[in-house]
């Protein structure tokens, strides 16, 4: 974990190409975002696409075309400022580079959607324990059986994040991420992962297996801001660029001015 709690300096260590981990844990006052970036011919369909499936890709901030900084998000340089990125072609991964200098063009738009660590946070502070960060490794997700809302060219199934919870925590969980719906709100999905098109829970697509459920554990689910990657593969977009699932890009915006209560 980059065991910095200031976002402008965990970003200048990202920058370097120094940390190319997950961040979770990371600066986690602050808002950490999943990334697409496509050519301008996509942006409005993916915006559409954005407002119909709020739940999994919840739009925090958007850049302009060919601009590479994100102005309302910090002092940020998207072709640097992520740990790692997947670059997209036809809905194939063709690389998985620490920056994307490369392959930045002046066509290209940004869109930074909402990420479910702005609420582990508060979780934690209500005592509830986050396995994943416990145990410093990537938060298991999963594509499902649910489709998303068409938008144009995308379409696609919802990805979804999981977190092992006791019943009682599980309570808790819904009611506090239920405060920010613009990082994933409430959650989706409690129990049967089977009931969601989940073969496998010690399986997952992206990031890491959970280590193990405990007696009273059960699996908590919820709308994840990888869904795109999902998207793409079956969208198969000419040419598109996400981060990596689990290494985000750190704002500085706070968590708590996402929250709705």
């Amino acid at each position: 974990m980059l065991d910095i709690q200031d976002p402008i300096e965990a970003r200048k260590v990202i920058r370097s190409n120094d940390y190319t981990e997950q961040t979770a844990g990371s600066a986690n006052k602050y808002v950490q975002g999943n990334i697409c970036i496509l050519p301008s011919k996509y942006a409005m369909d993916f915006a559409s696409f954005c407002q119909k499936n709020p739940k999994p890709c919840p739009l925090i901030g958007f850049g302009t075309k060919g601009d590479p900084s994100l102005k309302d998000l910090g002092d940020i340089d998207i072709r640097t400022d992520v740990p790692q990125y997947r670059v997209w072609e036809k809905g194939k991964i063709i690389d998985e580079p620490y920056d994307i200098k490369k392959y930045w063009n002046e066509d290209l738009t940004t869109f930074v959607l909402g990420c479910s660590m702005s609420f582990e946070l508060p979780l934690i502070e209500a005592g509830i324990p986050i396995q994943h960060i416990e145990n410093n490794t990537i938060v298991p997700m999963y594509r499902t059986s649910i489709d998303c809302e068409p938008a144009g060219q995308f379409s696609g199934k919802l990805v979804v994040s999981m977190r092992p919870l006791n019943s009682k925590d599980a309570i808790r969980s819904v009611q506090i991420s239920s405060r920010f719906p613009a990082v994933h709100g409430a959650p989706v999905h409690l129990g049967d992962p089977s009931e969601i098109g989940i073969k496998d829970i010690m399986n997952p697509e992206y990031g890491d297996p959970p280590k193990t459920f405990k007696n009273n554990e059960i699996p908590v689910f919820w709308a994840c801001g990888v869904t795109p990657q999902s998207v793409l593969q079956d969208s198969k977009p000419d040419f598109c660029i996400t981060h990596s699932p689990g290494k985000m890009l750190i704002t500085d915006k706070l968590n708590n001015d996402l929250a709705a209560l």
